[in-house]
C-alpha cells in the first residue's frame, strides 16, 4: 500500500515514541449505566407487539426466495406463492432461542468483546461510494484509501470494529471486491469486522476466509464477523440477502435482520405503525435465522431515515428518527434479542454545522434508546453517499465522549473530593489541591478536536477550524500507524485463497455477483 497523503514514512522507534504520547487502547465494550429513554408503558408495548403478529398472520411476509419458501413450509408455516404467513406462537419459539448475549472474538483475544443486553459496541460506516480525503476532495475511492480507514479504525480507541467496505475500492471489479475488502479488514486491523453479504456465494466466501484466519471450524462456536441482511420494505425479504443470512447463520455467525426504513416513503407516514411495520420485518427475519440453525447468534436491525414530503430526499437526525429508535429499544428488550441501530448520521455536503447537528442529535437518541451494536459510528456524511475524513475523526472521538457519559456517574472519589471542599473553603480555588493534581488527566474528558482556547490565542495559532484539525489529526495517526502483523502462514494462505477465487470469478462481470 502506498503511503496516506500528506504523510511521510519514519522509523520504527519514532512512530513507537509517538504513539506513547497518544492513547490508541482500544476502550472496552461499553457496559452502559444510565437509565434509558423509553416512552412506551407496557399496555403500549404489548399493543405494539399485537399490531406486528396481526401484520405477520395476517398481512404476509414474502420470502422471494424458493429455499427460504421451503424451509418455512418444513417447520410448518402457512405458505401462499411466495407469501408467508407467521403465526405468533411460532415466531416467539422461534426468537427464544437467539442467544440475548455472546461474546465477539477477534483476532487480538485483548479485542474481544461481550455483547448484547447491558454492553454496546460502535462500528463505523460502510457503504460510501466516494469520500472526502484527506485533503477534503470529494472522489471515488480506492483500495488503499479503504486501508486507511482500517488503519484509522485501528487506531481510534472507540471504535471497536474495523467494518468492512468503509468506502467502495473502485480500483478493483465489482465481483472481486468482497475479497479485498475482506481482507483489508483482516491485515490493518486485529478487531472484530463485518463480513460482506452481497451474494450467498460472497458470503461463503468470508466465511472461507474467517476459516484461514481463526483455524478451521472456529467460527462455528465463536462469533467472529458480522453480516448485514437488509429487507426490502415493506415486507420483503429478497434471495440475495436470504441466501446471505444461511451462510453466516449456518456457520454460527451473527447477522443483523435490518428493515430499511424510508419513513413515508415504504412505511406510513406516522411513528408508531412505521415501527409496527419494521417490528414485524425484523422479527420475520430473526425467527428465519432460527430456522436456518437453531440459537445461531441474531441481531433486531433496522436502518431509519424519514423522507422530506417536500423533495422525497432521506433526511437524519430528525425527531421520528429519535422516537423510533426509542420505541425499537424497548421492543427488542422486550423480545430478550440484541439490537443494532446507526449512529452519527448526517446529510450535509460538507463537515458542517449540519452534519455536526445531525450527528449529535442521533448519537444522544442511540445512547438513550440503549442499542447494542452502534453502526456507520464514523465517518457518514451526504445521506451516507460519502465518508469524510475528518468528520470520521470527530464522530470517533464523540463516541468516546458518549462512551463517557453513558458509563454513568462514578462514585469512588466521593469521599476525597468531598473532603476537598472543607480544604478550600469560601473563596479558595482547587487547582493545587492533592485530590485535583491526582485527578487532572481524567476527572473531565477533555476533547482534542474542540477548541475551548480564547479567541486571541486561537487566532494566534492560526485561527485553525475543526475540519482542518481533524485532518491533520488523521494524517498524525496514519504516520503513527503500526501494523498489527498476521501471521506470515495465515496471510500467505488468505493470498493464495484470493488468488484463486479471483481467477474462478470473471473481472469483467461486473454485475453479477452470484459466483
Amino acid at each position: 500500500m502506498v503511503e496516506a497523503t500528506g504523510t511521510t514514512r519514519r522509523g520504527r522507534g519514532a512512530r513507537a515514541a509517538a504513539r506513547q504520547k497518544r492513547d490508541v487502547k482500544m476502550l472496552p465494550a461499553l457496559k452502559r449505566n444510565l437509565p434509558l429513554t423509553e416512552p412506551m408503558n407496557q399496555e403500549q408495548i404489548e399493543r405494539m407487539d399485537a399490531a406486528s403478529m396481526h401484520i405477520l398472520e395476517n398481512v404476509g411476509v414474502h420470502f422471494r426466495d424458493p429455499i427460504a419458501i421451503a424451509d418455512w413450509k418444513r417447520v410448518g408455516a402457512k405458505v401462499v406463492d411466495e407469501t408467508v404467513f407467521l403465526d405468533r406462537h411460532m415466531v416467539r419459539e422461534l426468537i427464544a432461542t437467539i442467544p440475548s448475549e455472546f461474546t465477539y472474538h477477534a483476532r487480538n483475544p485483548e479485542h474481544n468483546l461481550p455483547f448484547g443486553k447491558g454492553h454496546s459496541m460502535f462500528i463505523p460506516m460502510t457503504g460510501a461510494p466516494y469520500l472526502r480525503d484527506l485533503d477534503d476532495v470529494r472522489r471515488n475511492p480506492t483500495l488503499d484509501d479503504l486501508a486507511n480507514f482500517h488503519k484509522l479504525s485501528q487506531m481510534l480507541p472507540a471504535m471497536h470494529s474495523s467494518a468492512h467496505h468503509i468506502v467502495e475500492p473502485y480500483d478493483h471489479p465489482i465481483s472481486q471486491r468482497h475479497l479485498r475488502i475482506t481482507y483489508s479488514s483482516m491485515k490493518y486491523s486485529d478487531k472484530t469486522f463485518m463480513g460482506m453479504t452481497t451474494s450467498p456465494k460472497n458470503a461463503e466466501d468470508v466465511m472461507d476466509m474467517c476459516d484461514i484466519l481463526f483455524g478451521e471450524g472456529y467460527i462455528d462456536s465463536h462469533p467472529v464477523v458480522t453480516g448485514n441482511c437488509n429487507g426490502n420494505s415493506p415486507l420483503v425479504w429478497d434471495e440475495t440477502m436470504l441466501g446471505a443470512m444461511r451462510a453466516f447463520c449456518a456457520r454460527n455467525q451473527p447477522v443483523l435482520c435490518s428493515p430499511f426504513v424510508l419513513g413515508g416513503a415504504n412505511t406510513p407516514a406516522s411513528v408508531a405503525p412505521s415501527v409496527a411495520q419494521l417490528n414485524a420485518e425484523a422479527l420475520s427475519a430473526l425467527a428465519y435465522t432460527q430456522v436456518i440453525r437453531k440459537g445461531a447468534p441474531a441481531i433486531y436491525g433496522h436502518y431509519l431515515s424519514t423522507v422530506s414530503m417536500k423533495s422525497g430526499a432521506p433526511m437524519a437526525g430528525t425527531p421520528e428518527i429519535s422516537l423510533m429508535n426509542f420505541m425499537i429499544g424497548q421492543m427488542a428488550r422486550y423480545y430478550g434479542v440484541p439490537w443494532r441501530t446507526s449512529n452519527t448520521l448526517g446529510g450535509a455536503k460538507t463537515f458542517d454545522a449540519q452534519a455536526g447537528y445531525e450527528s449529535a442529535t442521533t448519537l444522544m437518541a442511540v445512547m438513550m434508546a440503549g442499542a447494542n451494536y452502534i453502526w456507520h459510528s464514523a465517518g457518514w456524511n451526504e445521506a451516507g453517499m460519502h465518508c469524510s475524513t475528518a468528520k470520521f475523526i470527530v464522530d470517533a472521538e464523540q463516541c468516546a465522549m458518549a462512551y463517557r457519559m453513558s458509563q454513568g456517574i462514578n462514585w469512588d472519589d466521593f469521599e476525597e473530593g468531598f473532603s476537598a471542599v472543607g480544604d478550600i473553603g469560601p473563596g479558595g480555588h482547587y487547582l493545587g489541591h492533592p485530590h485535583t493534581l491526582e485527578k487532572f488527566s481524567s476527572a473531565f474528558f477533555m476533547p482534542e478536536m474542540f477548541d475551548n482556547n480564547s479567541i486571541e490565542q486561537w487566532a494566534a495559532e492560526g485561527s485553525v477550524e475543526i475540519n482542518e484539525r481533524a485532518l491533520k489529526r488523521a494524517r498524525d495517526l496514519l504516520s503513527e500507524y503500526e501494523e498489527p502483523k498476521l501471521d506470515e502462514a495465515v496471510n500467505e494462505q488468505l493470498l493464495d485463497y484470493i488468488a484463486r477465487r479471483e481467477r474462478e470469478i470473471p473481472a469483467a462481470d461486473a454485475l453479477n455477483q452470484d459466483y
